[in-house]
Parts: C-alpha cells; structure tokens; sequence
C-alpha cells in the first residue's frame, strides 16, 4: 500500500466521500489514491472554491471535508478558505503536493516553505513520511474533529505519496466527553435551579453531536428564550416560542435583544463564541451581578466578554450535567413574547420589492427543509434575521471571516451531498462574480441548485459604511452584468426579475428543474438603508 493509499483509506474511515480541487503533477498519486479508496475527486476552478464545497459537505455528513491543492500557487490559492475552515470551526483536511527535500535544496521554481504558511491557520501541518503514514493520517482526522473542529495540513512530497507505506493502521480511542464536576457543578446547578430570568445564548461550539437537544432541553426546562450567533441559527427551531432567531451584525436586532440580555439573572452560554459578533456584543453584561455560565470548548482568550463560571467542555454532557431536576415559572408574563413581536417589527415583510421581499417570498415558496447559504455582505445581514431555521445547519455562511465568494460553492457542497435537496445561495452580485467559474462546476455534476443574486451594482454595504462616514462615492460602484445569460451559457436557466410576481414563477420554475437556476433578483441601489 502507498503512502498515500494510508491517508486516502483513514479519510474514507472517516466518512468523506469526496475531495475537491485542481490536479497539478504533485498531487496525481493522491488523486489517485483517493478515487481508489472510494473518494470521488471533483475538479473546481479555484482552490479557493474547492474548499468552501468541501465544508458543505460536512454540513451535511459531519465528516471532514477535503481540499486538494498542487504545489506553491495551488496552495496558495487555498489560504483564504483554510483560515474560515479555522475561524468558523470547520474540520477539513487540507492535502497539498509538494517536491521532496532534496529536490526543494536545489530548485525553486514555484517552491516554498508550505508548512510554514499553514502552520498559523490550521490545529497541525504535517509533512506525509511513508514510515509514520498511519500514525500521520490518524492524527490528522482526530485532530481535525475532536475539541473545537478547524483545518488540519498535509504536505505530501512526490516520491512519499508513491512510496511503500511501512507500520500497520493506528486507530486512537475518541476521547470521553467532559463535563462539570465538584465546585462548578454545585454553582452552576444551585444557579440555574434559583434563577428567575434565565437567558440562553447559543454558538457554534454547540452544534457539535448532541448540542441542539440540549439547547432545546434547557430552554424549555428553565423557560428560558434562546438566542443564537448566525452559525448557531435552528439549534432550537426559530418557530419555537422560546426562540428569539439568530443576531450578530444587526444594530436593530441588538436595540431588543441587549436589553433583554441586560435584564437576565441567569446567562446561560451554550457553545457562544463572539467571533460572529459585532462590537455591540463587547461585554454585554456584568458577570459580578449577573450568573454568567460559559460552556466553551476551549477557554476564552478573546476578552469580548468574560464570565462568572467558565466551563471548558463538551456542550451536551455540561448541560446536562448542570440542569436542574425541575423547573419553575420566570420572567414577567408577556416579556419572551414582546420582544419576539419586536424583532418581528424591526424586519417586517414590504409589499415593495427590495431585498427583503425577496427573501420573504423564497422562504415562502422553497420547501420547508431547504438548505440555503448566503454570502458576505448586505443581504447577508437582512437574510441572517429574516430567514427561519427550523434545524441546525440549514443556513451556512462564513460568519466569523466573512469572506466574500462562499455561497455559491457552499451550496454546490451541499447539494452534491444531498443531490435531491433544494438547496439556494443568497449571493450579492459582487460575490458571484468572485466565483462565477464555479456554475460551470454545477453545470458538470448535473446539479439543480438554484442562485438567487442581489444585483445593485454596488459594494453595497461598503457603500452604505462610505455614506454614513460622508466620504465620497468611489471603488464600490461597478457595471451590471447580465447574470442571465451567464448561466443560461454555462448550460443552466438563467431568469432576471424586478418583481414578485416573477421571482415566485422563477422559483417554482427553478424546484422543478433537471439544472441548475440562476435568479437576477435586481434591487435599487441603497435598498439597505435602514434594513438592519
């Protein structure tokens, strides 16, 4: 068995089913391998893309997802998605080819230190050795999936990945889930058994196995509302009562659920990481007069905020280890319910078109267990508070990095998990031309994802920040491109609308459809001001 053959059959182990990238001389040996072990390889435009499709698929399998790059501008080209895979806890291998070391002392061209360059944005990088192969491809899947998921480097020299792997298979015992004990556990469950106005707020730590249950145990055990980080949106169905939706980059959801925060005796943080937030979420509460308890999976060295109790753990067994036997009533009568009718206000359903008519009119008319993704910008924004999540994952985004181009590979990632889903990218215009190249990817694989695209023309929310700090117009306004014809050239169905009465045909043309559908949804500029 080659080296490569070892990593190859540990991912298979692991559950992945498909890599993503573009081939380059170095790495044929672990294409190879990878098809061999029963991984389909799927041929991308960017490194870049690759990897966003490789994270949709562990949405959807919870195995990890695989990036394949070739040597120097290949794995460069992959740098942008591996830091989102680290900053928004996505467990992906990250395998690149590279020239062996003695080649590498006497030849430059397109050669650099590329452990190096991963070593900073992933848990480990490792360069693949035929002797400790085994031990190598165990480490990388373990690492990659246990504690606080992120990006895990292979460097894979030529000669190595044809080379006769030597040793036997190395399988590592998981390791125990930890929960609370002694002091913490006393406190935290003496806390929750008093409290009066109980507060859950949930991140993306808890989307790990066994997380949504136990948001949904404690909120309705304490009667406690439950608000989410973007990434944390359906850990409880957003048609729960007890659900206050999703927050992090609205000014106008933080006008009601601060407040509410403020208000709570009892703060129960289930998974939240700060990294999704904007600064309005700097120290949101006081944790000498408030009971702030923060289950995290590593501990908190951001400094957003701190706690009363900080537990460092796995989600599910701390909750469940720290509830009360029994409830009791809190909150005021009719205080979870108006600030429910708040938010509401706050993102209303127009009958003008706009972008918030276009995201009302989607959820209305795509099935109910449609998965979406939305890009970085400003519909992102409105989407993330106006978009229902009634299970975990069903809206990805990159929302501790925010980079621009990920909707649309996302969505491919997901689809071709789960090819008879509905699956929709919210993307701005300025973001799907970063990644236009890929529809010929979805065209390729037969896939029927739809894209809707807010097309204005505009940096939008660059734009918007230029015109509340009064600067004048400049690097964000660009020609309108006829999205269209674009993918009815990339063989797909491409439908421009200005109205709902023609996204709600275009859509119901689009569930229906053997290919994919891309939706020109053309708003006017500034159609965000006051939005979110």
């Amino acid at each position: 068995m080659r080296a490569a053959d070892v990593v190859a059959k540990r991912l298979y182990e692991a559950g992945c089913r498909w890599a993503f990238g573009l081939p380059g001389g170095e790495v044929l040996t672990l294409i190879d391998a990878l098809e061999a072990a029963g991984i389909t390889f799927i041929l991308c435009k960017h490194e870049n893309a690759a990897g966003f499709m490789a994270e949709g698929t562990y949405h959807r399998t919870g195995a990890p997802g695989i990036m394949v790059a070739t040597v120097g501008p290949g794995a460069l080209n992959g740098i942008n998605v591996v830091e989102n895979a680290r900053q928004d806890r996505v467990p992906m291998i990250v395998l690149t080819g590279c020239v062996d070391p003695e080649v590498a002392e006497v030849y430059t061209h397109q050669v650099l230190d590329q452990p190096q360059v991963f070593r900073p944005i992933t848990k480990a990088s490792f360069t693949l050795n035929a002797g400790a192969a085994h031990v190598i491809a165990d480490k990388a899947v373990t690492i990659a999936m246990e504690g606080r998921p992120g990006p895990v480097h292979i460097d894979v020299p030529i000669s190595v990945a044809d080379a006769p792997a030597q040793g036997t298979g190395v399988l590592r015992t998981p390791a125990a889930k930890t929960a609370p004990s002694g002091d913490a556990l006393n406190r935290a469950r003496t806390a929750l058994a008093d409290t009066k106005r109980p507060l859950i707020l949930a991140g993306v730590d808890a989307l790990a196995p066994g997380g949504a249950d136990a948001v949904q145990k404690a909120a309705e055990l304490l009667g406690a509302p439950v608000i989410t980080t973007y990434k944390g949106k359906g850990l409880l169905p957003e048609d729960h009562p007890l659900s206050l939706g999703g927050a992090g980059l609205s000014p106008k959801a933080d006008g009601v659920l601060l407040p509410l925060v403020r208000q709570a005796d009892v703060i129960l943080a289930i998974g939240y990481d700060p990294i999704e937030m904007r600064a309005g979420w700097q120290n949101p509460w006081d944790p000498q007069n408030q009971m702030v308890i923060d289950i995290t999976a590593e501990p908190n060295h951001h400094y957003m905020h701190q706690s009363t109790l900080n537990i460092i753990g796995d989600c599910a067994a701390s909750v469940d280890a720290i509830l009360p036997d029994t409830g009791h009533p809190v909150w005021e009568s009719g205080r979870v319910e108006k600030t429910k009718s708040e938010l509401a206000a706050a993102f209303p359903t127009p009958d003008t078109w706009g972008p918030a008519q276009v995201i009302a009119t989607c959820q209305r008319i795509l099935p109910k267990d449609t998965l979406a993704t939305a890009d970085s910008g400003a519909h992102r924004i409105l989407l993330s508070q106006m978009w229902r999540c009634n299970f975990p994952r069903a809206l990805t985004q990159s929302s501790g990095f925010c980079t621009m181009g990920c909707a649309v590979p996302l969505a491919i990632g997901a689809q071709i998990a789960e090819p008879q889903r509905t699956v929709v990218a919210f993307s701005g215009d300025a973001g799907v031309l970063m990644v236009l190249g890929e529809l010929a990817t979805a065209a390729e694989l037969a896939l029927k994802t739809i894209f809707v695209v807010f097309v204005d023309a505009s940096l939008a929310l660059i734009e918007l920040k230029q015109r509340q700090r009064q600067l004048p117009n400049r690097g964000v306004d660009f020609d309108r491109t006829d999205f269209a014809a674009v993918a009815n050239a990339f063989g797909g169905k491409g439908y421009t609308v200005q109205s709902k009465t023609e996204l709600e045909q275009a859509l119901t043309d689009a569930v229906a459809s053997d290919t994919f559908t891309l939706i020109a949804a053309e708003i006017d500029r500034g159609a965000y001001d006051g939005a979110f």
